[in-house]
């Protein structure tokens, strides 16, 4: 079991609501820290960095944060290759993973001395012809039938991500002689895996991968990247990975397989994102209308546009209706958005307290996947972002879209 807490109280949020209306969502900047020095901690045996996913959380002040404390970035965009860099995160601090990639991209990973990670072996003439072979590469493995993936990325078979083993031994030999001279591998299998085994045979396949390299090809890896997709119990009776079972039970198999072949000292990267900041963001909304019909509807401020997730995947957000903590779950609601879509529901057929118009609703696990998705669908116009700070204070770290904002792309000039 997960208790879902909260790092705030509802006397606090109202205080916080007077300056900054709802919807927003808000994190909690000394969780956040706790949990990526826990993480950091539990591979502290062997030479471990975290590159945070960008895509989950970008924002600059979330980003600079998680610098502050060691950790540095996973891109797969221009923008985010920018937004790193404008909060002082560069060269092999970014880990730049793209797939279907245009040449502006490599051509700034390039310049700021990014780890390049390429997704085909077929970008390897693409990427010399735009930015040039850069001295360290790395290339991320799709081992196809030999796992079988989870419910997020499906069949390895069916991804579109990566390249087969085979070619990866041919991409290796191909950058090589094109003037690389070091090497990383990286794979990516597993999305919100809260089976830790996944993640633990993640790195075995590719400690024997990075072995076979060695014996074969004469290729000395340089590090793992075992990518992101651990998990977070987004449903209370669900159980968190246990990072310091993780981090020893992969211990164990670098001792088996990377030492007695003479790979040590192998570095250890990873990409979390959701398990960096994804429990402590919050999507803080307001019940503004009820409805009783075949089924009973509360009716808030956010919308799919705020938190996508449970319109596109059914996800699971648990939901805390502040100062109604303790009251019995004794009305089913679907807890609706209002988008003109009837996919827009934060949660159906959910057993919650007694809903009355002007409830503050706390929607749980915003922190990755929560803000960065969010659209413009309907005109809906995208959330604030607070920081909750250490000291207790609260931070404006993106404000609110305007209707100025919404139609600052468009000409009428002419109209």
């Amino acid at each position: 079991m997960t208790k879902k807490k909260l790092p705030f109280t509802k006397d606090f949020i109202k205080k916080v609501i007077e300056k900054y209306p709802t919807p927003f969502h808000i994190y909690d900047e000394k969780a956040i820290i706790a949990n990526l020095k826990r993480f950091q901690k539990a591979f502290s045996w062997g030479i471990f960095k975290e590159y945070f996913a960008v895509k989950a959380c970008p924002n600059p002040s979330i980003l600079k944060i998680l610098k502050n404390h060691g950790a540095g970035a996973d891109c797969s965009s221009l923008p985010e290759l920018i937004m790193s860099e404008k909060v002082g995160i560069t060269g092999e601090n970014i880990m730049f993973t793209s797939n279907q990639t245009p040449k502006e991209e490599y051509i700034k990973a390039k310049e700021l001395g990014a780890i390049i990670n390429l997704d085909d072996i077929t970008h390897i003439p693409y990427l010399k012809k735009h930015a040039g072979i850069p001295e360290l590469i790395c290339f991320r493995y799709n081992p196809g039938p030999l796992r079988t993936g989870n419910a997020i990325i499906g069949n390895p078979v069916e991804s579109k991500y990566g390249l087969t083993k085979d070619q990866v031994f041919e991409a290796y030999k191909e950058v090589r002689e094109l003037g690389a001279k070091r090497f990383g591998i990286h794979s990516f299998v597993i999305s919100n895996e809260l089976n830790r085994a996944s993640y633990v045979e993640t790195a075995k396949m590719l400690f024997e991968l990075a072995v076979e390299l060695k014996n074969k090809i004469d290729i000395k890896i340089e590090f793992v990247n075992l990518s992101g997709g651990i998990g977070i119990p987004y449903k209370p009776e669900q159980e968190a990975v246990d990072l310091e079972k993780l981090g020893e039970e992969i211990r164990q198999l670098y001792d088996k397989i990377v030492v007695p072949n003479g790979l040590d000292p192998l570095k250890i990267y990873s990409e979390c994102g959701r398990m960096i900041t994804g429990p402590y963001g919050y999507l803080v909304t307001t019940a503004i209308h009820h409805k009783n019909i075949y089924k009973k509807y509360i009716g808030v401020d956010a919308c799919s546009a705020n938190l996508m997730r449970p319109a596109i995947y059914g996800a699971y957000h648990h939901i805390t209706v502040l100062g109604k903590e303790d009251a019995p779950l004794d009305n089913k609601y679907d807890v609706v958005g209002s988008l003109c879509e009837n996919s827009d529901k934060f949660a159906i057929d959910r057993n919650l307290p007694k809903i009355d118009d002007g409830d503050i609703l706390v929607i749980h696990d915003t922190g990755a996947h929560g803000y960065a998705m969010g659209y413009n669908y309907n005109g809906k116009l995208r959330s604030a972002e607070l920081l909750l700070k250490e000291d207790g204070s609260i931070k404006l770290i993106r404000r609110a879209e305007t209707i100025e904002d919404y139609f600052s792309t468009l000409d009428f000039s002419d109209l």
